[in-house]
């Protein structure tokens, strides 16, 4: 009977609803923190892969304390939502504000045992969990900050790949990242708005399609002209990568117009093969041109 009650209070404290409010598919974002240690030509250095991967395995925690704060913020709201009503897992009632409390401190907890074994990248995330603490409470209503704050926040996941391995980090490659977020941002944005309208979501009363499909141009172009002046002036091997990301920014926004996606970033990727392998390329392009030579 003990064995029986234990197990139940463990199942409930596991449950599915509890692993869809940490967005383990959302964890895509935090390879964002690889590119340093492709570019710095140390993907065969055992030390600094591991570093890296523990750095991005910090992010994941970080950014799913983000998101459990943010739902936790937004019940109310999200429970007039006709589509968030029901996939968000606080605010359809699978998740109980005690459990998403006790999850919310064990990620914390994890978070502060990755001091001991990664103190700078945790420095990053102390700036990455203050940024997205400040977005839920205030900055997603402001108009453009909303869009930036978004951004910084893949810059910051670069930056600590950077910390993981202690390398420097170009300053075409911030630039880059910087334009491709807001990129992906400015598109979310865009869908929220085509979809929702205004109701969706309460920043989107100041934006208008026009104006949202002038930031995402002006920040795809942004994209590609910073990578390719990167490529040229940082690591010439890559100009074989340029087509690729040609190819992926139009295919993205293909998506976008023909299938009417884009408010998840992460669901066009994993729902179109044709994207999904333009990044497996040039993922695996950029570590061929780097390969160290006589390794």
């Amino acid at each position: 009977m003990l064995n029986s009650t234990v197990f139940t209070e463990g199942s409930k404290w596991l449950s599915p609803g509890l692993i869809k409010l940490m967005r383990p598919k959302q964890w895509i974002k935090n390879t964002f923190v690889l590119p340093p240690l492709i570019f710095s030509g140390q993907f065969l250095n055992a030390s600094a892969v591991t570093q890296a991967l523990i750095a991005t395995a910090l992010f994941c925690i970080a950014s799913s304390a983000t998101y459990i704060i943010n739902d936790y913020h937004d019940i109310e709201r999200d429970r007039k939502h006709p589509a968030k009503s029901l996939k968000r897992p606080l605010a359809s009632g699978q998740v109980t504000k005690a459990q998403a409390l006790v999850l919310l401190a064990s990620l914390y907890a994890v978070l502060t045992w990755g001091f001991t074994v990664a103190p700078s990248v945790i420095g990053v995330i102390c700036g990455y969990l203050a940024l997205n603490l400040a977005y839920t409470f205030y900055l997603k209503n402001q108009p453009v900050l909303d869009i930036f704050t978004i951004a910084i926040g893949f810059v910051l996941r670069v930056y600590a790949g950077a910390t993981a391995i202690d390398v420097p980090v170009s300053s075409w490659m911030f630039t880059t990242t910087l334009c491709l977020a807001l990129y992906l941002a400015a598109i979310k944005r865009r869908q929220e708005l085509t979809q929702n309208g205004s109701e969706g979501r309460k920043v989107l009363q100041y934006y208008s399609l026009p104006l949202i499909d002038r930031y995402a141009e002006m920040a795809a172009v942004g994209a590609l002209l910073f990578y390719s002046l990167f490529v040229m002036n940082a690591r010439p091997e890559l100009v074989i990568t340029i087509p690729l990301v040609i190819f992926g920014l139009f295919r993205y926004w293909f998506v976008v117009e023909s299938r009417n996606e884009g408010e998840s970033p992460t669901d066009v990727l994993y729902s179109d093969k044709q994207l999904m392998l333009t990044v497996v390329l040039w993922g695996v392009a950029s570590t061929a041109a780097i390969w160290p030579t006589g390794a």
